[in-house]
């Protein structure tokens, strides 16, 4: 009994079978292929980054499996670090949370930021349009009510004591 069915002297079933499995091929090495440039645009983001108005410098890591930011230096004027709307220190703070790539191919990562000042959470996007470059765009509801700001890459020294830019 054949269970195989044939066209033209040929086993058909199997013929299909294998169309089927080469196109399945070609749709994972393509699907890990943009998994494989999410990811490398995701690590372009990784490392210290330098604030729009050069006042801050934030670390942007991996925090298990989203990206978060935390500022590391500040650009201020005495011995008093500056202090957020709750009256703790803003050095070492956390205003990046919960970063994870968007739907699509577009390489952005999707999460918060924490306005230090007000202590209001805003989402935001941050992507990498070119190398040593970062985009940061933050939004109340729908990403077009927003501002989007550059970071540069940081190549500046070391911070001093207390979070202090050099």
């Amino acid at each position: 009994m054949n269970i195989i069915p044939r066209e033209n002297g040929r086993m058909a079933g199997l013929t299909s079978f294998v169309r089927v499995g080469v196109l399945g091929l070609c749709l994972a090495a393509g699907l890990t292929g943009a998994g494989q440039a999410r990811a490398a645009a995701g690590e372009a983001l990784m490392g210290y980054w330098l604030s729009q108005d050069h006042d801050g410098v934030f670390k942007v890591e991996r925090c298990g499996d989203t990206v978060c930011g935390t500022l590391v230096g500040m650009r201020y004027d005495g011995t008093d670090i500056p202090h957020g709307y709750d009256g703790r220190p803003e050095c070492n703070i956390r205003m990046l949370t919960d970063f994870r790539p968007l739907s699509g191919d577009s390489g952005r990562l999707g999460g918060h930021i924490l306005d230090p000042d007000s202590g209001h959470v805003y989402n935001a996007q941050i992507w990498s349009p070119k190398p040593d470059v970062l985009k940061l765009r933050g939004y109340l509801g729908l990403p077009i009510f927003g501002e989007t700001q550059t970071w540069t890459r940081y190549t500046g020294g070391p911070m001093g004591p207390m979070c202090k830019m050099p």
